[in-house]
């Protein structure tokens, strides 16, 4: 095996931006505020990954997608439902975490 190490001892880099939520979670009326997340289920066949957009002022679901992979598609897909869904989506602040994989081993 060869090319770069991966695993243990990478670290995250730095945040992206300032956080426009700061870890204020609530919203004032429907489409200000989305929260995106994604999680992997086992299946008998494989594994599955769901990433899911919730509203914060209706607590609802609001897009969602699945696939095998957790590729960018995934993410995209989600956003296009919700969009779609819910048509004038414009000001909406779509929040997520960076995520830290198998870290709480």
């Amino acid at each position: 095996m060869s090319g770069k190490k991966r695993g243990k001892g990478r670290k995250a880099g730095p945040p992206v931006h300032d956080g426009l939520v700061r870890r204020d979670f609530t919203a004032t009326c429907a489409n200000r505020l989305w929260l995106a997340d994604i999680t992997e289920y086992a299946t008998g066949e494989g594994k599955l990954c769901l990433r899911a957009i919730k509203d914060a002022f209706s607590n609802r679901i609001v897009g969602c997608s699945i696939d095998e992979r957790m590729k960018s598609r995934l993410a995209a897909a989600a956003l296009d439902n919700a969009v779609a869904r819910r048509g004038d989506v414009d000001g909406c602040i779509l929040h997520r975490d960076r995520g830290a994989r198998y870290g709480f081993d």
